[in-house]
């Protein structure tokens, strides 16, 4: 049997820190299929994907945002994604220092000549407790619990037996027993993650954070084939954000992931001016770096947040061995994020979970 388009981004690797590889390669699955899952060049942004424990972790109290990605254009049929997400949190307890984290991630790829599609819904939650008051030291657990479908369009492929004397013909039967086009699953995922604070004013800040996906194991295998399985996905983060000057700041960071026989490393920095202040808060924010995917791609990232709303555009530029067939184009990418505070009627003062991160 032919079935064209069927390896999409699930052959292509994800995001993420070495230092955690061979803890997770020891503890993956060893009846299972290669697979892998969606990724995204701005990964920082697609926070419950990446490790649920940084669900809520930005210095302010709520976070709404839409991402698209468009992949290999130049090669076949675009591979297509687009994402929603909200995330926000609420201090806890008589002191009002630990948060209780809610976060809602959903998304929608196509890919391939037969539009195979994922749609995937994940909840999180996330305890950040407090241990330390004068380095604003976080841990942070926490946990995703996922609903998953895939599916392809049969009517879209093409054969063996339908290609006669060289030629192809759709109205030529293909003598197949076609599979029930549809398959869903359920995922749960958790993570933990550290951050603290350090150098003058406390202006230097780090994170570093593990997680793990499919924990249920479920079947991967549109024919419900025994044996296969999704494998399961364990995931690195690292970073360090800090102020060079009163209107500069960097912001570093590096994701490490390891899913079946798939890996990707990625690392990278941002690096931000800052213009005009409005009741404290800086009115104007713009950011400019780059990330490299190792073995893959290098991804200039241009960033403008202006008051509430932040604009962010990415495009990979290949420099794998693929390089020739896509012309040095990968992929493009487009976010926009809303951010803000609630009213603080009661005029206490929020200690800030992640500040600036």
């Amino acid at each position: 049997m032919k079935i064209q388009g069927l390896k999409s981004k699930f052959q292509v690797s994800i995001a993420t820190i070495g230092c955690f590889g061979g803890i997770f390669i020891a503890l993956l699955p060893h009846k299972s299929i290669a697979q892998a899952d969606i990724h995204f060049s701005q990964f920082y942004e697609t926070s419950i994907l990446r490790n649920p424990a940084l669900t809520g972790v930005f210095a302010e109290d709520y976070k709404f945002g839409v991402y698209y990605r468009n992949q290999w254009s130049s090669i076949s049929n675009p591979f297509q994604t687009g994402l929603v997400s909200a995330e926000t949190h609420i201090p806890v307890g008589r002191q009002r220092v630990d948060f209780l984290s809610f976060g809602l991630l959903g998304y929608g790829d196509e890919a391939g000549s037969i539009d195979q599609k994922i749609t995937a819904v994940y909840p999180a939650v996330n305890y950040n407790k407090l241990l330390s008051d004068q380095h604003n030291t976080y841990l942070s657990v926490g946990f995703t619990g996922g609903y998953v479908q895939y599916s392809f369009d049969p009517g879209k492929a093409t054969f063996n037996n339908q290609y006669q004397n060289g030629h192809f013909n759709p109205a030529n039967p293909s003598l197949e027993n076609l599979p029930n086009p549809k398959m869903t699953m359920y995922d749960a995922g958790a993570g933990v993650n550290l951050n603290t604070t350090a150098g003058n004013a406390n202006n230097i800040t780090y994170i570093i954070g593990f997680s793990g996906y499919h924990f249920t194991q479920p079947k991967f295998s549109y024919y419900q084939a025994s044996g296969l399985t999704e494998n399961m996905r364990f995931n690195g983060n690292l970073g360090m954000g800090g102020s060079i000057s009163e209107t500069v700041s960097l912001v570093a960071q590096g994701n490490y992931a390891k899913q079946g026989t798939y890996s990707e490393i990625m690392i990278g920095a941002l690096l931000s001016w800052a213009a005009g202040t409005q009741y404290g808060e800086e009115t104007m924010v713009l950011s400019g770096g780059a990330y490299y995917r190792y073995g893959d791609a290098v991804i200039p990232v241009v960033k403008l947040k202006y008051k509430q709303m932040a604009l962010g555009v990415s495009y990979d530029v290949n420099v794998s061995s693929l390089k020739d067939a896509s012309k040095m184009q990968g992929a493009y990418e487009v976010t926009v994020f809303i951010t803000g505070r609630y009213p603080d009627k009661n005029g206490i003062s929020r200690k800030t979970v992640c500040p600036r991160f």
